[in-house]
């Protein structure tokens, strides 16, 4: 479980510019489901989804991971449960060109300190699930949209994570695509993985594997 209490996000506080990205967001995520963040570009999405991720901070406010407040918690330790807990597959893929597929499915897993082999075959059997196997000596530069986005959700996995984010992950994508993309979830989900999406593209917030939908806008749940 995922609560937030009062979670408002701050962006240039005290000057001209200053921006409120989140203001008062109070919400639970329930594990082993699907919750889709629904809203337009600008409304505050990606904010949320990198304050429920431990990759930012709120300005303000409260999170719970599992009944344990890491609001306050050191940097050092929200990095390990960043690493242990989330997998992120991100809008734009991040795939570092002039590497291999399978090189970029394991960079996330090297600061654990497993052994390469491990990793290696790890990797491995994702990408065999993710039916693109045969493509793991591939540069990332030679991959397909499609190809290239199943290298980042096995990326995200590879560290056998409890909670999926993916932020806009069908906006690239042509229809064909999307509905690749929601049916390798829906996978997912069934392997007992709690998912957190944002989008505004149809075919993921009305999927019939999302639980829920969560609606914001200008910052504020609707």
């Amino acid at each position: 479980m995922i609560e937030l209490k009062d979670v408002t996000k701050v962006f240039n506080s005290g000057r001209p510019n200053e921006f409120a990205a989140l203001r008062g967001i109070t919400m639970s995520i329930e594990p082993l489901k699907v919750t889709a963040i629904e809203g337009p570009s600008g409304s505050g999405k990606t904010s949320l989804l990198s304050i429920v991720g431990c990759m930012s901070r709120p300005t303000s406010g409260r999170v719970w991971l599992d009944g344990r407040e890491i609001t306050s918690l050191p940097e050092r330790f929200l990095t390990g449960i960043r690493r242990k807990t989330f997998g992120f597959v991100f809008q734009q893929f991040h795939l570092i060109k002039g590497i291999t597929a399978i090189e970029n499915v394991m960079l996330a897993s090297y600061p654990t300190g497993e052994s390469r082999p491990g990793i290696r075959k790890r990797a491995l059997d994702i990408l065999g699930m993710l039916g693109i196997r045969e493509k793991a000596e591939s540069k990332s530069q030679w991959l397909s949209g499609g190809e290239a986005q199943r290298v980042a959700i096995a990326r995200a996995l590879v560290n056998d994570p409890e909670i999926l984010i993916a932020d806009e992950p069908t906006a690239h994508l042509d229809t064909r695509l999307s509905e690749e993309f929601m049916q390798i979830f829906m996978r997912l989900k069934e392997d007992g993985r709690t998912i957190i999406i944002s989008s505004h593209d149809p075919i993921v917030v009305n999927s019939g594997i999302v639980d829920s939908v969560r609606i914001i806008r200008d910052g504020v749940l609707a």
